[in-house]
């Protein structure tokens, strides 16, 4: 019974806007995540359904003490999913009631003029399935190669179709199932399978080889950049996917400072990095606002990632779609996570030693993405945006001169869940900048594009200046010494 309560409690609290269906089930306590997880997804898609079927049925009218949300999840299990797996007087009610709950949904189906549980699922307006993502797998090079991978796969059955050239042909490929794969055209350490390719009980997940891993999340990352070596900040770093993949770029030298304030989502993480090899992190429960920027242990750090907390609007997942409407977000939330937003991101950039910073959300929120960038341009202007990744087909909202620097991704355009990554670099010192055709340009860098001379050539045009410099001065003494002397004749006569 444990598991139905469990559903319900999150279905009340999702009910409430109270978090994301990921978060409160990973929160739950309860063992079994996946199993919670595909009962909480299947209930919410019927959603619809299950509502008219215990309304017409008049489940509750004799068992008021029975929670709805607990209704739902019992009924769905008992007409659509394996069968009640409890035990308790609930499911002694609920089987009291399964014929005429059993009828009430034959009634639904002729009313619907459908005959198939998946036609009266979208004739009522629910999703039939969830998008179809291709599966990303991102290759943990601390462990393996891409060489090594690519043929072990082909040794289990899969075909190997190179390296994608698009993402239309990424596109295309997901449409197609089969045991086949491609190289990602943007991310060199990734692989691309069909959708729904299973790998959790695959010898080289469990062994911290392959790492599942949506293709947007693995952009803040790859365009952070780090040298092999480097002092990097994670600043809200749980679960660890792009902890994991700094440390993977900086070849576990240097150090990888992970902090995150969830304790749960934290020792998840631990695990993770654990059985990826990791051994230059360090992680902190703790708030990064509270990081002292003048903390000698930070001191050399040049890098920091700050993908903080958002509204998740850009996760397609089934979850998502089902328990939230588009533009559900209320303007306070926003408002509180946009602040939040720009706290974490100008407490990154004022580090003394940071050189690039990279801001991302998972949200498709302007308030989220390119407002908070536009603000944080306009206080620090000591930094300046990069254009990240210059290939990639879908830049930030033009909303600001410079904005397309900021790229963006989608699943109806990228294939992949919806992301927005901004790049900040520190100006070399002395260096001013101009805005001209929405680009910003430092006056430093241009110098450094200009043909350097030799040195001989760089050393005769010292001495001339100084040459004519001497000239200037001694005819300005000659022409003081020459008006002295006028001067004199003058008083003179």
């Amino acid at each position: 019974m444990a598991l139905y309560q469990t559903a319900a409690g999150i279905l009340d609290r999702l009910g409430r806007k109270e978090g994301a269906v990921k978060s409160l089930v990973y929160d739950s306590g309860y063992k079994n995540v996946r199993q919670l997880y595909a009962l909480l997804c299947e209930t919410l898609r019927f959603s619809s359904v299950l509502e008219d079927v215990i309304a017409s049925s008049q489940l509750l009218r004799g068992n008021k003490k029975l929670p709805f949300n607990l209704a739902k999840v019992l009924v769905y299990d008992l007409l659509f999913g394996k069968g009640l797996q409890c035990g308790g007087r609930w499911k002694a009610t609920i089987l009291t009631h399964r014929a005429r709950l059993q009828a009430e949904l034959a009634k639904l189906k002729v009313k619907k003029k459908v005959s198939s549980n998946r036609d009266l699922l979208t004739s009522m307006g629910g999703v039939a399935d969830g998008p179809a993502l291709p599966r990303y797998v991102r290759v943990n090079t601390l462990k393996t190669s891409m060489n090594d991978i690519i043929s072990y796969f082909k040794r289990q059955g899969y075909t190997y179709l190179g390296k994608a050239r698009s993402i239309e042909e990424i596109v295309q490929f997901a449409q197609k199932p089969g045991k086949r794969f491609l190289q990602d055209s943007h991310i060199p350490d990734l692989l691309v399978f069909s959708p729904n390719t299973d790998f959790h009980k695959d010898s080289l997940y469990t062994a911290g080889h392959l790492i599942l891993q949506d293709k947007a999340s693995c952009l803040p990352a790859l365009l952070l950049a780090p040298p092999v070596g480097a002092h990097v900040i994670d600043a809200c770093a749980a679960p660890g996917n792009k902890t994991s993949q700094l440390a993977a770029i900086i070849q576990n030298k240097g150090k990888v400072f992970a902090f995150d304030l969830d304790t749960k989502r934290l020792a998840t993480m631990s695990t993770l990095l654990l059985r990826a090899g990791i051994t230059c992190q360090e992680l902190a429960n703790q708030d990064f606002l509270t990081v002292s920027p003048d903390d000698p242990k930070y001191q050399k750090v040049s890098h920091i990632l700050v993908d903080p907390s958002c509204s998740g609007s850009g996760m397609p997942d089934r979850m998502r779609m089902l328990s939230e409407k588009a533009g559900s977000e209320t303007s306070e939330r926003l408002q509180a996570l946009s602040a939040f937003q720009r706290r974490a991101l100008s407490h990154a950039l004022s580090f003394s030693s940071v050189q690039t910073v990279v801001y991302s959300t998972c949200s498709v929120h302007q308030q989220e993405n390119e407002d908070v960038v536009k603000n944080i341009l306009e206080q620090y202007t000591d930094f300046r945006l990069v254009k990240a990744l210059p290939s990639w087909p879908v830049r930030g909202q033009n909303t600001f001169p410079g904005s397309d620097s900021c790229l963006r991704a989608s699943f109806t355009e990228t294939l992949t869940n919806g992301f927005f990554v901004a790049l900040f670099q520190r100006k070399a010192e002395g260096s001013r900048s101009s805005v001209v055709c929405g680009e910003q340009r430092d006056f430093d860098t241009a110098a450094k594009e200009r043909p350097s001379s030799k040195p001989e050539e760089t050393s005769n045009r010292i001495r001339v200046t100084l040459k004519r410099k001497a000239n200037k001065m001694a005819n300005l003494k000659s022409t003081t010494k020459k008006s002295r002397k006028k001067k004199r004749k003058i008083k003179d006569s």
